[in-house]
């Protein structure tokens, strides 16, 4: 008996009313097949993207029993997978390498892990998770080629019976609008969603670093094309997350990940705002956020530093920034949001600039020394950092400048390029001026401190810090 012929004759035998329209029976038929797969581990995987979320992702299924294909346009990092080796900081190699082993014993509770370049693959899969990347144009407008390329190559191995999941951070309405046309491109007609395959859109909610929360304790917000694609949805994302939130439409769900983002990105601008208020008023602002916090009701803390970092917190607002100037609309919060966020390396660079004078020392031809260039404290993850931008701005305003962070040994910031400077006491002693734009902890701050003459501390990382020479500088 074939793999639907199975499903097909229990609906049959089970249901009264044989004389339905077709359409109905293979939509019963299509989603029971589906759904009861997914229950008993049977149905296999595609994650399309094996970057900082969709590697994790495919962890996370593998571990949860799922048979699970890896497709990647990188070779390298299909390579990697491969050989049970990570590069993903939140994906331990011991893990990968227990899920890539392909001789698992019988009482094993996991899946396999695989990874290839091919995305002929997918016709033997009954899920694609499509997890690629979606960043910002030269004119900060989306650029959402990488899910058009990937829902094309998808398409040409579209089969009855698959769930197709967008988790992709996009504009409002991407999934109905964008993928679902192209999924189709090579379907057979009378082809539809919510009947022969199933389409939906779950937001991320990968936080890097992030400890306390993952993948399985977070809640997922699933939002399906029919409520047949979202009871798919579900049951396959109850199966290894622990609470899982059903949204009316995909349009829904793709607004919730934006508001997410949105709200995070005007809080950090307000605070940054605050923090230059602060700073002409000569208040400490991270004093001002601490005892604020004491407040049981009605506040919620962010902290300022040097810029906005990471991929979802920059880039995130303007795809519905964008969507809105597309209906005529200026989404006003956004857009001064931005304007402060991205106006604090400037800032940086200004108390850098003040702190040198106050030695009598001009900004151009001193030495400046930038500890911790990843966009937050302890992620090796370079994606949008302002610290960049600080070094950047330092270098073109003819500062001698040089970086340590011990997850970099070479950094890009536009037209600058550097190589890790070994962190020594000598080093910090001929510094004019050490610049901390991530706190990382693995640094001995008070160490650090001992050794420095002048410091500007934007993430508050020397905060408690015993009696020293050292002159530091705050937000």
């Amino acid at each position: 008996m074939g793999r639907f012929a199975g499903a097909w004759l229990q609906i049959c035998a089970s249901e009264p009313g044989l004389n339905e329209p077709t359409t109905k029976m293979t939509n019963i038929s299509t989603q029971t097949e589906l759904e009861s797969r997914i229950a008993q581990r049977e149905a296999v995987v595609a994650v399309v993207g094996l970057g900082y979320v969709g590697l994790p992702l495919a962890t996370v299924f593998a571990s949860g029993g799922f048979d699970v294909i890896g497709i990647d346009t990188d070779p390298g990092r299909v390579a990697a997978i491969n050989s049970g080796v990570s590069y993903i900081q939140d994906v331990p190699s011991a893990l990968l390498t227990d899920l890539t082993d392909g001789d698992k014993n019988a009482e094993s509770a996991s899946g396999n892990l695989s990874a290839t370049t091919d995305y002929a693959a997918i016709a033997d899969t009954d899920v694609v998770l499509i997890c690629v990347p979606t960043p910002l144009g030269k004119t900060r407008d989306p650029d959402v080629s990488y899910i058009v390329s990937a829902a094309n190559s998808i398409s040409h191995h579209l089969h009855k019976s698959m769930l197709v999941v967008l988790e992709s951070t996009t504009y409002p309405g991407s999934t109905e609008e964008l993928v679902l046309p192209h999924l189709l491109k090579h379907a057979p007609e009378n082809f539809s969603v919510g009947a022969e395959f199933h389409l939906a859109f779950s937001p991320e909610r990968v936080d890097p670093g992030q400890g306390k929360w993952t993948i399985v304790n977070t809640p997922k917000v699933i939002g399906g094309v029919t409520q047949a694609c979202t009871n798919v949805a579900l049951a396959l994302y109850s199966s290894v997350v622990d609470k899982v939130i059903p949204a009316s439409s995909p349009k829904t769900a793709e607004m919730v990940k934006l508001l997410e983002n949105t709200f995070r990105a005007a809080n950090i601008a307000l605070v940054n705002e605050m923090a230059i208020i602060c700073d002409r008023l000569g208040v400490d602002v991270w004093e001002v956020i601490d005892v604020a916090s004491t407040k049981p009701f009605g506040f919620m803390p962010f902290y300022p530093g040097p810029g906005l970092g990471g991929h979802c917190i920059p880039v995130d607002p303007q795809y519905l920034a964008w969507k809105m100037r597309t209906m005529d609309y200026t989404a006003r919060f956004i857009q001064l949001a931005e304007e402060i966020n991205f106006g604090m390396p400037k800032f940086v660079v200004d108390k850098v600039s003040d702190a040198l004078n106050g030695h009598a020392k001009p900004l151009k031809g001193s030495k400046v020394l930038v500890l911790g260039v990843s966009y937050k404290s302890d992620v090796a993850d370079l994606r949008e950092s302002p610290a960049l931008d600080v070094i950047h701005v330092l270098t073109s305003k003819g500062a001698d400048v040089a970086f340590h962070d011990p997850y970099f040994d070479h950094v890009d910031a536009e037209e600058v390029s550097l190589d890790r400077t070994e962190l020594t006491a000598e080093v910090l002693n001929h510094a004019d001026c050490v610049v901390v734009t991530a706190g990382h902890s693995v640094y001995d701050w008070q160490w650090i401190v001992d050794n420095t003459r002048l410091l500007v501390d934007t993430r508050n990382a020397t905060s408690g810090i015993g009696p020293t020479d050292c002159e530091i500088h705050r937000l």
